[in-house]
């Protein structure tokens, strides 16, 4: 996670050795003066948000170049609600009210620690951190300064949402270059530039847990692209929320507000559910590879197999590899033929058939290595499906000429044998929110048993409850009559426990039902 305290050094010993170009100075003497004259506006915001003025000049400059008729968090119109993130804004009467908003939502308002180096690190966050990650210093806060662009620094750009080019140099000027300017027309501009010691946590810091998780859940939830995990809701991860939020019928406005964190803690609890798995397509793919491996030979039409709901036996799939194994080590030019069951006739066990379809996998593997012409390393063989799945494809795409422009293997249907398989070997459905709400192991442990502990246990309590002690009883009303009194009030906290359990284990059945992993009924003689 990317933190402040990791960064301030870095923005303290630039702003030190920051000098403007000396091309650039006039350009950044009159943006300085443009930023000064609006002063008395932005010490309006100030004196609402508690944010310094001239921070609230320098992000006006970078979204909008001073246009008073524009909304602070993105430089559009106040007149309209903000179709850009963050969406949903406005309409505003004045910039003042606009300013604010954007500063609150970047939970900016309420803050005091405004030391150079937290400054910079705000101003930074507020078009994202992304450059640190490419080695160089943020056009952002550096552009015109000779802590950017060549020949004293790299350059480097984001021309495009995620597109670097790091041959591009920004022509715009940089925010620190401005603050530096603008300190030396204005003696009014105190900011101390020595480390700073915060005595308490800001409020921008506050949420940065709560941002971070959300950005695990969202990747998590396949985040394309992938969300850097460091606790900033910078534009990237704005736009990730946004996609959430349409996917999900959210008010799309890009930020994290408690109903899309809620959204998103829910999406990212429930269960991964795999697609099911169509056989046919599994068969269909490897007869097109053993076509392509008998050099412009046919393969016999599928026997056995439809794509109509029939049900394909795994031995079809076993023949399928051996066939396209024998292909391969052989060198054959003519079809082979394929063997397929015939109808009526009934599959091999599961037991059996699994570990020739991985034996066979393997096998396969090896007859590809060995005619390869980058042969794969021997060491990373294992016995894995998983492992031997992704060696096999991995070959096959650069052993066998041709199939990556002919047949291309689609990812989804390799995640499909994978997925196949993997169940089939583990045969242990996943446990959902209801039966695993204790842990994997718990949850597992008392998994179809709940019910049955509740019943049984509500009946006892109730039993015990009714036995009064009897000094003379003997035998079980004795026993059940010593236990009683000795556990006084044992019906007020055990019954409702039994009950809750029975309940516990009524809800986890509807729970398998509902996610059809239910074991099925055993049959009647």
């Amino acid at each position: 996670m990317v933190s402040y305290e990791n960064l301030k050094s870095g923005y303290e010993r630039n702003w030190a050795n920051l000098q403007i170009r000396p091309a650039r100075l006039g350009e950044a003497s009159a943006t300085a003066r443009k930023a000064i004259n609006g002063k008395a506006t932005y010490q309006q915001v100030e004196r609402l948000s508690g944010v310094p003025w001239y921070f609230v000049a320098l992000c006006h400059y970078r979204e909008s170049n001073f246009d008073f008729d524009t909304y602070l968090g993105n430089g559009e119109t106040l007149k309209r609600v903000t179709c850009l993130v963050p969406k949903g804004r406005g309409p505003f009467a004045s910039f003042v009210d606009g300013a604010v908003d954007a500063l609150r939502i970047q939970h900016f308002v309420g803050t005091q620690d405004w030391c150079i180096a937290r400054t910079l690190y705000r101003l930074e966050c507020f078009n994202g951190l992304g450059y640190h990650a490419k080695g160089v210093n943020s056009p952002y806060l550096y552009g015109g300064s000779t802590l950017y662009g060549p020949t004293e620094a790299n350059a480097g750009k984001f021309v495009a949402d995620h597109v670097f080019d790091p041959n591009h140099v920004d022509s715009q000027l940089g925010t620190a270059v401005i603050l530096h300017a603008m300190m030396s027309q204005d003696s009014s501009i105190a900011i101390d530039d020595g480390p700073s010691i915060a005595s308490h946590s800001e409020p921008d810091e506050d949420v940065a847990s709560s941002v971070l998780l959300m950005q695990q859940t969202l990747n998590k939830l396949g985040a394309n692209p992938p969300l850097d995990e460091d606790g900033i809701s910078g534009p990237k991860t704005k736009a990730a929320v946004s996609q959430f939020q349409q996917q999900h019928a959210l008010a799309d406005t890009g930020l994290l507000d408690g109903t899309t964190i809620a959204a998103i803690t829910r999406a990212g609890m429930q269960p991964i559910r795999t697609a099911n798995v169509d056989l046919f397509q599994i068969l269909k793919r490897l007869d097109d590879i053993s076509q392509v491996v008998q050099s412009g030979g046919t393969t016999p039409a599928l026997a056995g197999a439809t794509s109509g709901g029939q049900s394909v036996d795994l031995s079809q799939i076993l023949s399928r590899l051996e066939n396209l194994a024998q292909l391969i080590q052989s060198g054959a030019t003519t079809p082979t033929p394929i063997a397929t069951p015939s109808t009526g006739t009934a599959p091999l066990a599961q037991t059996i058939q699994l570990p020739q379809i991985l034996s066979q996998l393997q096998s396969l593997t090896q007859a590809l290595q060995s005619g390869a012409t980058n042969p794969a390393n021997p060491t990373t063989a294992a016995s894995t499906t998983v492992s031997v799945l992704g060696q096999l494809l991995s070959l096959i795409t650069r052993t066998v000429p041709g199939t990556a422009a002919a047949n291309p293997a689609p990812a989804d249907q390799l995640k499909q044998l994978v997925d196949l398989l993997g169940t089939l070997l583990g045969n242990k459905p996943v446990l959902g929110q209801v039966n695993g709400a204790l842990g994997e192991t718990i949850g597992k442990l008392l998994d179809g048993k709940k019910t049955a502990l509740g019943i049984g246990g509500a009946l006892i309590t109730a039993l015990l409850s009714a036995v009064s002690a009897s000094p003379g009883a003997g035998g079980l009303a004795g026993l059940l009559g010593t236990i009683a009194s000795a556990v006084p009030g044992l019906g007020q906290f055990a019954l409702p426990i039994s009950l809750a359990l029975t309940a516990w284990g009524v809800l986890g059945k509807l729970e398998k039902w509902a996610q059809g992993t239910a074991p099925p009924p055993k049959p009647t003689t």
